[in-house]
């Protein structure tokens, strides 16, 4: 099939070999690339396993558009066994390895076994080679990218830092300041002794319309661009509706989750003022430039550069949304420049970001309820940036009681802690929340109680339907009623699915719909598809994922809110009171397990499984209503 190299590389770190293998064409039509090959291969190739045992396979898999042209199809998926949640782990990140690994001829990398000492793997067209890197071990992943540019230019690079060494399990992978950071898939490369990887490519993709290819693009190139939400995520980047997320929906968690909206930042406001970490504010004193990731025509990545004072030459792709949430409101920090240090050292050590933020947030809650002793000179309570600072430095090294404590994030650290400490611990399935308070959103309560990776804002990207009310062919949501949600949340995690398959970016998903997708797919693959075919695409390798959970032991369960979403109302602000009620959860789970065709225990049934042309899965495990 075009738009294929039509080939695999699968590397087994304990021996050394590497064998290429030849991708059937059925695979490419059901899985079409991306999250789908990786769900799809991980469920085959790993059972049981320890996530930290050479038998845990680390997939990358670049979408199937990567590398087109086609405006914002940059999107990379790493996946492995989780060993934060146990259950299926993945990230995405706009990644140039991907591009690259395209380019040397492989639509997806296995990579098993474990090395006898630190190393890096390095794929160059159809070369592959295993160098030792002890000079590599210990260093941040700057320095690390940058000594491999050195002795392979222009390599693109995936690597781990310190934390990720030390098998921290909120470690993430670096691609180029690009973070491919959830799940802990960073803690499986330094299992696996695996430094990073480089690949570099000279080859091409035959593609079966290349003209039709290149109108394509160009059309949506210019929708794109013509859009004005583009030019807003250009000038303030995802952060542009910090305010709004504040003041008009109060859905913005601030003090590990005490409270709705950064009210010790608002609250001090007078008219007119804007809250410092409202990109509106920051983004013209400290924007450098734009950062894109490949193929994007819109980039909403920033250069942020402190010029003067304390954090003086702190330099980092962001601020990002998601990091004003998990360094500034939730830990009460809002001076811009030291949000931007923590999220650089929390980049540079190799952690995630909103689960390094969440933890440490977790711990200055119970440093305050006089639940843990630091240790001496150490003030854990919120806002001060310097403990803050000190405590990422001692979970990526697991330094001491403390390091130790929360270098597996606020799951493993209430478990260890006891004392009730699991009451104010923000997570699903072990993955710390994003920055939406779904007591507010009822329909992404239930998203991220039902995610395969735990709680996750982009599994299914449901979000700002829910607060806008509106999306796609979706309009009247009530963000405050559980009625309805069930079909509402299954039919948002195919279509987030397909777009992780395809590797576009779920920021254009506003402008960039579905209905783009069939010409484009058939311009590169050649395969005659609708809408309709790439949906069911999406619906089958979500439910691969769901399998892969059940076979791990995950059910309904599992599927749940973390205590303060459950029982403590939003105390102030536009969305005051607001909770999810348990009975609220349990019949949005009710009414999403029939949506989505499984049984009342949340496990897919053989019928369905049949019908997504998965019989396997059918056989191996799936319920028989």
């Amino acid at each position: 099939m075009k738009g294929y190299a039509g080939k695999g590389l699968k590397v087994d770190l304990s021996t050394g070999r590497f064998d290429e293998w030849r991708i059937p064409e059925r695979f490419q039509a059901l899985y079409l690339g991306g999250l789908g090959f990786a769900s799809r291969l991980l469920y085959d190739e790993v059972k049981y396993a320890d996530p930290f045992s050479p038998d845990n396979k680390l997939i990358v898999a670049p979408g199937l558009l990567v590398g087109t042209g086609v405006p914002t199809a940059s999107k990379t998926t790493f996946a492995a066994k989780s060993p934060l949640t146990g259950g299926f782990g993945r990230s995405v990140a706009g990644a140039r390895l991907g591009v690259e690994l395209k380019k040397a001829g492989y639509d997806v990398l296995t990579i098993e076994g474990r090395c006898l000492k630190p190393s890096i793997l390095l794929i160059q067209d159809g070369e592959v080679e295993v160098w030792e890197a002890g000079d590599l071990w210990g260093l941040d992943v700057r320095e690390t990218a940058s000594r491999i540019r050195k002795r392979v230019a222009d390599a693109a690079t995936a690597v781990i830092g310190p934390a990720g060494e030390n098998l921290c399990k909120i470690a993430g992978i670096d691609c180029e300041e690009r973070q491919a950071a959830r799940t802990g898939l960073g803690a499986v490369m330094g299992s696996k002794r695996l430094k990073a990887i480089a690949v570099k490519g000279s080859g091409r993709i035959e593609y079966a319309d290349p003209e039709k290819l290149r109108g394509l693009t160009a059309k949506w190139t210019k929708i794109l661009k013509e859009n004005p939400n583009s030019e807003l995520d250009m000038k303030y980047g995802t952060a542009e509706f910090y305010e709004w997320m504040n003041v008009e929906k109060g859905t913005f968690p601030s003090r590990n989750w005490q409270h709705g909206y950064f009210q010790k930042s608002f609250d001090k406001l007078k008219q007119g003022e804007k809250s410092p970490l409202d990109p509106y504010y920051w983004s013209p004193k400290y924007t450098v430039k734009n950062r894109a990731c490949p193929n994007c025509t819109k980039p909403c990545g920033r250069v942020f550069r402190v010029p003067s004072g304390p954090y003086m030459g702190v330099e980092l792709d962001g601020l990002e949304y998601e990091t004003i949430y998990s360094l500034g409101g939730c830990l009460e920090v809002e001076d811009p420049e030291a949000v931007a240090k923590l999220h650089l050292t929390c980049d540079l050590l190799g952690l995630d970001a909103i689960s390094a933020g969440l933890t440490v947030a977790w711990a200055m809650e119970a440093y305050e309820k006089g639940l843990i002793d630091p240790g001496p000179g150490l003030n854990l309570s919120f806002g001060n940036v310097d403990a803050a600072l000190t405590v990422l430095e001692m979970m990526a090294a697991k330094e001491g009681e403390l390091g130790s404590l929360l270098a597996d994030g606020v799951k493993a650290a209430s478990e260890k802690l006891g004392k009730r400490s699991w009451e104010f611990a923000v997570h699903v399935k072990g993955l710390e929340l994003p920055a939406y308070d779904v007591r507010a959103i009822k329909g992404m309560a239930l998203a991220v109680a039902v995610s395969t990776r735990g709680a996750c804002h982009l599994t299914a990207g449901i979000y700002g339907t829910e607060l806008v009310g509106k999306w796609w062919r979706f309009s009247g949501v009530d963000r405050f009623s559980a009625e309805g949600k069930g079909y509402e949340v299954k039919i948002h995690e195919d279509l987030m699915t397909l777009y992780d398959m395809l590797g576009v970016c779920k920021f254009s998903r506003h402008m960039f719909y579905v209905e783009g997708f069939p010409e484009i797919v058939s311009a590169v693959t050649g395969l005659d598809t609708s809408i309709s075919h790439l949906l069911t695409a999406g619906e089958r390798v979500y439910n691969v994922q769901r399998c892969f959970n059940a076979r791990e032991g995950f059910s309904r369960v599992d599927d749940t809110l973390p205590p303060r979403v459950l029982s403590q109302p939003i105390p102030k602000g536009p969305s005051k009171g607001s909770f999810v009620k348990r009975k609220e959860l349990e019949r949005m789970l009710d009414d999403y397990y029939q949506a989505r065709g499984w049984s009342e225990n949340g496990v897919p049934t053989k019928v369905k499984l049949v019908s997504l042309d998965l019989e396997d899965l059918a056989d191996e495990l799936g319920s028989d209503h």
